[in-house]
């Protein structure tokens, strides 16, 4: 049943009170702060069949009524108005965002630091997906004896590393050796080519014992390999505290414990992205979120390209009240301004993705 434009105009006005006051709302105050042209009981009788109809819920403890996930759907899909940021908090964002950039990890780490102060809820940035993209440099540095970092820089700006274990009597000299081959011999080859045979095929006729050589091949491909992983950048997790929902003690380490399973976001958030074609946001609320412990909260997405494909995710998790036009704006200037940072990083590195 849709809903006629009296009780889209009451249910409006209950969310935009309920998410600025984070109270239940009670026709008598409903009437007092909106000039709804009826009586106070009509909006009584429409509140109670908009509660009959699953757009409201009534907290036990309250007289008033709270809206329910449908009524946030209800609200997001056919009432929410998006307006541009101001000029102010575009420069803002912006100048957080690219302040020094040279690589997209730090890109996409400024982003979500930004994203989480603007919006005042967590905000995540997921890495893109690599296998597309090529090796353009990897470095192995000896730090002390027996232990090296290895570097990998691929195509999209996207630098990885990682402490490797190495044999102790292993020299600077060789290493550098060995490093220098595996990058000669697999510089512009995609991720998804690069097997343990090509690694060991770039190093043929190294001067080096099988038993040395074969340890530093294999931690070499293990770091090429894992900067296809997905990393999620979140920040802004402490700022849930401070709304209502979240100062129940179980409501919270609920919450907390599903944010540090960072792998379960992260796989959640490429799924959704895989099977939702907007090239705008997506809002998921409540129930409709897929991962247990975030029933209490809605999620906004959106991706960010390089190119013209879809390469990543940033979005943001906030309790189901959260000012929705605010993070859709603010989301979607940051999804703009990283596809722009993001052009001038493939500039930099020649054009190539």
């Amino acid at each position: 049943m849709s809903l006629d434009s009296r009780k889209k105009q009451i249910l409006q006005a209950i969310i935009d009170d309920y998410i600025e006051t984070a109270e239940p709302v009670a026709s008598k105050g409903l009437v007092d702060r909106h000039d709804f042209h009826v009586s106070s009981a009509t909006v009584r009788n429409e509140m109670a069949d908009l509660e009959n109809l699953g757009y409201l819920e009534q907290p036990h403890t309250s007289a008033g009524r709270i809206p329910s996930d449908k009524g946030y759907r209800e609200y997001v899909d056919s009432m929410l108005r998006v307006d541009d940021i101001s000029s102010k908090e575009a420069r803002e964002i912006s100048e957080r965002i690219t302040e020094s950039f040279d690589e997209l990890t730090g890109l996409l780490r400024k982003a979500s630091s930004a994203l989480a102060e603007k919006t005042g809820y967590i905000s995540l940035a997921l890495s893109p997906r690599l296998r597309k993209s090529y090796l353009t440099q990897l470095k192995m540095l000896m730090i002390e004896p027996g232990k090296v970092l290895v570097v990998v820089v691929l195509s999209a700006g996207v630098v990885k590393d990682k402490i490797a274990r190495v044999p102790d009597f292993l020299s600077a000299e060789q290493l550098y050796a060995v490093s220098n081959a595996i990058e000669s011999g697999l510089c512009g080859r995609s991720l998804e080519e690069i097997t343990l045979v090509t690694v060991t095929s770039a190093v043929k006729g190294a001067n080096l014992p099988d038993i040395l050589l074969n340890q530093i091949l294999f931690e070499a491909y293990t770091a090429i390999k894992q900067a296809d992983n997905l990393e999620l950048y979140m920040e802004g997790t402490n700022k849930m505290l401070s709304y209502p929902e979240f100062r129940d003690n179980d409501r919270a380490r609920t919450l907390f414990d599903t944010l540090s399973r960072d792998r379960i976001i992260a796989g959640y958030i490429n799924e959704v992205s895989e099977t939702h074609n907007s090239p705008t946001y997506m809002i998921r609320i409540g129930q409709e979120i897929q991962v247990e412990g975030l029933q209490d909260c809605s999620f906004v997405t959106t991706t960010y390209n390089i190119g013209d494909k879809v390469a990543g995710n940033i979005g943001v998790i906030g309790p189901k009240r959260m000012d929705y036009s605010k993070v859709v704006s603010q989301i979607s200037f940051v999804r703009s301004t990283i596809n722009d940072q993001i052009r001038k990083i493939k500039d930099a590195n020649g054009g190539d993705t």
